[in-house]
């Protein structure tokens, strides 16, 4: 097989030519290797290479089974854990810190087949939704090298829509799955919480605002790897329902005609660039000739509001996390971003009562989107405000990085959070991407479908957000788009 049709085939279809016979694992592997080699010094989207697993896997074909038996794979380096290699989480703190066991979703992954030989970027803690760690260096967008894959799973974003691979592990704590899906041109759904497990070297992340998931160019990859990967283990707090149908099945079916509201409008960012209204735009044109009922709404929900409370929430997981791994690894202040010791002193000084009272609003975000689903099945937004940012365009200047750090050490968040540095925090990280975190708060499943590339050539996403375990009506549109507004064969064709 040639580099460049193993770049046409998704790994759906790769793996039938493995179970075929007519190509092997380990010139898959070398394939997709050959490809990292030649873009990834340009992408810097693979942090950490996993040769010698990988090679022993390949090398022992009959050892693969599963339905991605054989095809390669990437994994992002936060919460994604491989026995015998260190998890980053894109910090130095824990660049050393060898996992004991995989983590269920990576062993779920194996269990499909996969052939894992890379951890991809994040920012420090996916703290971000850029990746441009001060550890590893940024990821690159392989659309233009210029902008960033988005973030937290920006790494695998990058490496998907450049073709190492067909598709990657990810995860999503406010964003972090359809972010980059956007940024990219890909894929990629938010599970129902708790649907794909973390564990078990942790319950739920973020109180289960967290949840596992991959990145893809076709809609029948997600849907096969989420059959792989969802489903309740003996740790999880409560059994999250299965689908009774997989979703490789219920892609099949179009979805009836649907109800759909959407909106384009955001109290954090009143004015989205046009590219992100001509995305919406286009999709309810097309959804309109698909024979769905679209129409105009208002947000059923204030996301400047959310948007305090999420943040009120992340920082004290983040305090939580940087705590955590000072007592783990031993770790100083130097092994640490500024923004990250900064955002965690505003998490530790507003005390437990602030996180409990975000946490207790998360009920009104949950009962207006349950409202809203009474009338209509999906809400429709663009993913982004705007098309992928420039690298660098949220990067901290020196002058406040010094200052973050001395905020930090002397434990000043009160004189902090005095200066209103919560409301430009909302609008310089969650301007651009307002429209994602209500689906982590409220639980529900949502998914950025690959509808729109900018006058430039820069892809940039629309969101619907489902009810309640409703994944597979999603996964059903977004095929039903897919056939409709064909992406799958859209990759980028960077060379070096």
């Amino acid at each position: 097989m040639e580099l460049s049709e193993y770049r046409r085939h998704d790994a759906t279809a790769l793996a039938g030519l493995v179970a075929s016979g007519d190509v092997t694992p380990a010139e898959l592997l070398e394939l997709a290797r050959l490809r990292a080699d030649k873009v990834d010094p340009a992408l810097n989207a693979i942090v950490l290479r996993m040769d010698e697993a990988a090679d022993s896997r390949a090398a022992d074909p009959d050892s693969l089974t599963g339905p991605f038996a054989g095809v390669p794979f990437l994994i992002k380096d936060l919460a994604q854990e491989y026995r015998g290699y260190p998890t980053s989480f894109g910090s130095r703190s824990l660049s050393r810190h060898i996992a004991s066991d995989h983590s269920v979703v990576v062993q779920r992954f194996l269990d499909a087949g996969l052939v894992i030989f890379g951890k991809t970027n994040t920012p420090e803690f996916g703290a971000k939704g850029v990746t441009e760690p001060e550890f590893w260096g940024p990821a690159r967008n392989p659309w233009n090298t210029d902008h960033t894959p988005g973030g937290s799973s920006g790494g695998s974003g990058a490496a998907v829509a450049a073709g190492i691979v067909p598709a990657a592990g990810a995860n999503d704590g406010g964003g972090s799955i359809r972010i980059p899906a956007a940024c990219n041109g890909l894929i990629g759904l938010k599970p129902t919480r708790g649907l794909a497990p973390f564990g078990p070297v942790s319950g739920e992340s973020m109180f289960g605002m967290a949840v596992q998931g991959v990145v893809s160019r076709s809609v029948r990859d997600a849907a096969a790897l989420y059959d792989a990967i969802v489903g309740p283990t003996d740790g999880s707090v409560y059994p999250t329902p299965t689908p009774r149908t997989p979703f490789a099945t219920q892609i099949t079916t179009p979805p009836s005609r649907l109800r759909i509201g959407f909106s384009t409008s955001s109290a954090i960012n009143p004015n989205p660039h046009p590219e992100a209204v001509a995305a919406v735009a286009r999709t309810a044109q097309v959804l309109d000739d698909l024979g769905h009922h679209v129409e105009e709404v208002t947000p059923p929900y204030d996301d400047g509001a959310l948007a305090r409370d999420f943040l009120t929430i992340w920082f004290a997981v983040l305090a939580t996390e940087v705590d955590e791994t000072r007592t783990l690894t031993g770790a100083t202040d130097r092994d640490f971003e500024a923004d990250t010791l900064a955002l965690a002193e505003l998490g530790r000084s507003a005390g437990v009562v602030a996180a409990m009272t975000a946490l207790n609003k998360v009920n009104d975000y949950v009962l207006s989107l349950s409202r809203f689903h009474q009338t209509h099945d999906l809400f429709l937004t663009p993913t982004l405000a705007t098309p992928p940012l420039r690298i660098g365009a949220t990067t901290t200047p020196p002058l406040l990085q010094g200052a973050s750090r001395v905020i930090s050490k002397v434990h000043a968040g009160n004189l902090l959070a005095r200066t209103g540095i919560l409301d430009d925090l909302i609008e310089q990280s969650l301007g651009w991407v307002p429209y994602t975190q209500l689906a982590n708060l409220t639980g529900r499943p949502a998914i950025s479908v690959p509808m729109h590339w900018t006058a430039e050539g820069l892809p940039l996403g629309v969101q619907f957000v489902g009810r309640l375990g409703a994944d597979g009506d999603l996964l059903a549109l977004a095929a039903q788009l897919e056939q409709a507004a064909p992406w799958a064969h859209r990759y980028s064709d960077i060379s070096v």
